[in-house]
């Protein structure tokens, strides 16, 4: 029989009037795998915040190995056994790997940092997790799935008996999550009490063992995952059926002149990459981790650069050197990492979504708030943004997929006609997902041109008319809509479809 770890009872949370826990109870046991789930908005993140000692709760109990505890710190937290992979990176970009993986925890001899025990230590982690990073490189080097492992690795130091992973596969490639489950899987054997946060159903029947709802701040749905389908998961999230089906598409026309082509574009992370993109299209563009599909987007929006190729806008040649500059061409573009290279995370929701169109909006050099809730005003009505249509809220108040519609909302009051929208619901829930699908196909009819550069197959499914498949950086295939599957993306993400 297994032991709770941790049991929690009560917990009730508000911030100002605004009340986001009502009483959740949740039992960890040791050894096993509890998967917690949610729209964004239900209560997940203010929740295991509380367990990771960052937020205090207004009523409720906490108990470790049956005694209850209180935590006023992430320290006290730790101490108890209690790590936090958060979703959002928090690493030393300019330290090196084995430097940041004992980030807070330095090995020291004699009053000295202690190198040679750092190297060891870091070293033993990431072969814990089957991962083989450089100790010596800088962080900021990296790819944004490799500073996840550094994350993941960094929670195995030490005796951590509970570890909470909170979206840890949304930056990893496949080979990389297979083995991030192994080590889960490790971790339980050894007596760790797991708790996974996704959005990812087909991660929750591969992995665990339990699985939790949370809506509108209580427990919709608590029971072993066998007993449940990824239906009722889904009904105890939304409180609904949520339809799944491919969304209707209009093919673009054949005849209608593209408004974005690329030639033989390459750089040292993809080459020799051709296509074109019509007006009222979504193409995707699919690739793991490694495949260079987020570096060729950001070229094509000028936040890289690429070194060999033409790249053409309504026929004209052109070599953006910066954003600004395609934006000047109507491009839009969404990045990967919302929260460091998109949102303005202390600005207002208005602000945010007008940020490119502020020249346009300023009277005599001047911007005035009117104006900028005016303007968000239309986009929180068309764009359905869950929050309040003064605009007047800081934009981190937001749950993910209402973020990614203000970012959105932003291109659309800029007048652009094409968007280059990068994993574009990564961090979103199901219900968001919809809202979101909704929208680009709705976009795409009023003939906006559309590119989904993305690791996830259900963008791919639900919306992209057409998609390209990069692997190491070559484009391995071009898969028409009528053959856009899970199964054909994954076999050619493998290699084993080619155009």
């Amino acid at each position: 029989m297994t032991k709770d770890f941790l049991a929690v009872r009560g917990i009730r949370k508000s911030f100002g009037p605004v009340k986001v826990l009502h009483g959740v109870n949740l039992d960890l046991a040791a050894g096993t795998i509890t998967a917690l789930l949610g729209e964004n908005g239900a209560g997940k993140s203010t929740f295991v915040r509380i367990l990771a000692g960052d937020h205090r709760p207004d009523q409720g109990s906490i108990s470790v190995d049956g005694e209850a505890i209180s935590f006023n710190s992430v320290g006290d937290a730790r101490k108890a056994g209690i790590r936090l992979i958060a979703q959002e990176i928090a690493d030393a970009p300019t330290l090196t790997v084995a430097e940041n993986i004992l980030l807070g925890a330095w090995p020291t001899r004699s009053g000295l940092v202690d190198r040679h025990a750092m190297q060891r230590m870091a070293r033993e982690a990431l072969q814990l997790l089957g991962a083989d990073l450089p100790l010596a490189a800088k962080v900021s080097s990296l790819r944004l799935g490799e500073r996840q492992i550094i994350e993941i690795a960094r929670a195995t130091i030490g005796t951590s008996k509970c570890i909470i992973f909170d979206e840890a596969t949304a930056a990893l490639s496949d080979a990389e999550a297979r083995k991030l489950f192994q080590l889960i899987k490790r971790l339980a054997e050894r007596g760790a009490a797991i708790l996974y946060i996704t959005h990812r159903l087909d991660e929750v029947f591969t992995l665990a063992d339990r699985v939790c709802v949370l809506r509108d701040g209580r427990v919709a749905l608590d029971c072993p995952t066998e007993e449940v389908s990824q239906e009722h998961v889904i009904e105890a999230m939304v409180g609904r059926a949520v339809a799944h089906a491919r969304h209707s598409l209009d093919q673009p026309s054949s005849m209608a002149k593209p408004v974005l082509e690329a030639e033989q574009l390459g750089s040292d992370s993809f080459s020799n990459i051709s296509f074109s993109l019509r007006p009222g299209e979504i193409l995707g563009m699919y690739g793991k981790v490694g495949s260079g599909v987020q570096e060729l987007s950001a070229s094509l929006v000028g936040a890289r650069t690429f070194d060999t190729g033409r790249l053409l806008v309504d026929g004209k040649l052109t070599h953006f050197r910066h954003p600004a500059e395609a934006i000047a061409a109507s491009i839009g573009h969404l990045p990967a990492d919302r929260a460091a290279e998109g949102l303005l995370r202390t600005m207002t929701l208005a602000e945010n979504l007008t940020a490119p169109s502020w020249s346009r909006l300023a009277h005599c050099g001047m911007l005035k708030g009117e104006k900028l809730r005016s303007a968000y005003g239309r986009w929180h009505r068309e764009l359905r943004v869950k929050a309040h249509p003064s605009g007047n809220q800081t934009i981190t108040e937001l749950s993910g997929g209402n973020q990614q519609k203000v970012l959105l909302g932003r291109w659309l009051e800029a007048g652009s006609r094409i968007l280059v929208l990068t994993e574009p619901t990564r961090g979103v829930d199901v219900g968001a997902r919809q809202e979101i699908y909704r929208v680009l196909t709705e976009l795409a009819a009023k003939g906006h041109a559309i590119i989904i550069a993305t690791s996830d197959y259900e963008d791919i499914n639900a919306v992209a008319n057409r998609v390209l498949v990069l692997v190491r950086g070559q484009m391995i295939a071009e898969i028409p809509h009528e053959r856009i599957s899970t199964e054909t993306l994954t076999e050619a993400a493998g290699g084993g479809v080619h155009a």
